[in-house]
């Protein structure tokens, strides 16, 4: 997260701890175990600010995927995010966990406006961020031909819905990955940027 101490300690001990994860055909228990691998992940990093002696908050947003037969599973916390391509329709699955999301479903704040306001970096939940952590959830079906994009705040905040839309169209996944990759770099990457991209047989 940026604007914090040690995010990348935080991402590296929630990389290290999902990837111990035995995994399941059943998308129901993929998610169970998340949610519980990353409550313990949360308790580990907030024990470690702890100790630290800083008020600092050492902590990452995180987005996952499994797939499983005609299912997916996604769980989130914080802002990056969960996109689906089907057919020639893209649309955002995860919801943003930000103070900014927050204000233009309250109707304070236009949409157009979200990414320019002074508090657009401010996330409301993350991993390590505070005690109680609640992992957000969604399923759905898969068709042949989905493509699922995962990308951290740093793509999004710099290359919008629709332009991500048409490079998954023209483009195979690592095709993909890698002209978002430079399309951030290209406006300034003014944060991390990560992108997955999975395509269903």
């Amino acid at each position: 997260m940026g604007g914090h101490e040690a995010g990348d300690v935080a991402s590296n001990l929630t990389i290290e701890m999902i990837g111990q994860m035995q995994g399941s055909r059943n998308v129901d228990t993929v998610l169970a175990e998340a949610d519980a691998v990353l409550q313990d992940t949360n308790r580990r990093l907030v024990d470690m600010a702890r100790a630290s002696g800083s008020r600092s908050t050492i902590g990452t947003t995180i987005v996952g995927l499994a797939i499983a037969g005609d299912r997916y599973g996604l769980f989130w916390a914080g802002d990056s995010r969960a996109y689906r391509l089907r057919g020639q329709d893209i649309r955002q699955l995860s919801r943003d966990h930000s103070l900014v999301q927050d204000l233009v479903e309250a109707g304070m704040l236009a949409i157009e406006d979200a990414e320019s306001h002074p508090d657009a970096n401010v996330v409301t939940r993350a991993v390590g961020a505070a005690e109680n952590l609640k992992v957000a959830r969604r399923v759905g079906d898969v068709q042949s031909g989905d493509i699922f994009l995962l990308a951290s705040d740093g793509l999004t905040k710099v290359v919008d819905r629709i332009e991500i839309g048409d490079v998954l169209l023209r483009q195979n996944p690592a095709q993909s990955c890698q002209t978002l990759v430079d399309l951030t770099l290209e406006r300034g990457a003014p944060d991390n940027v990560s992108v997955v991209i999975v395509r269903v047989a």
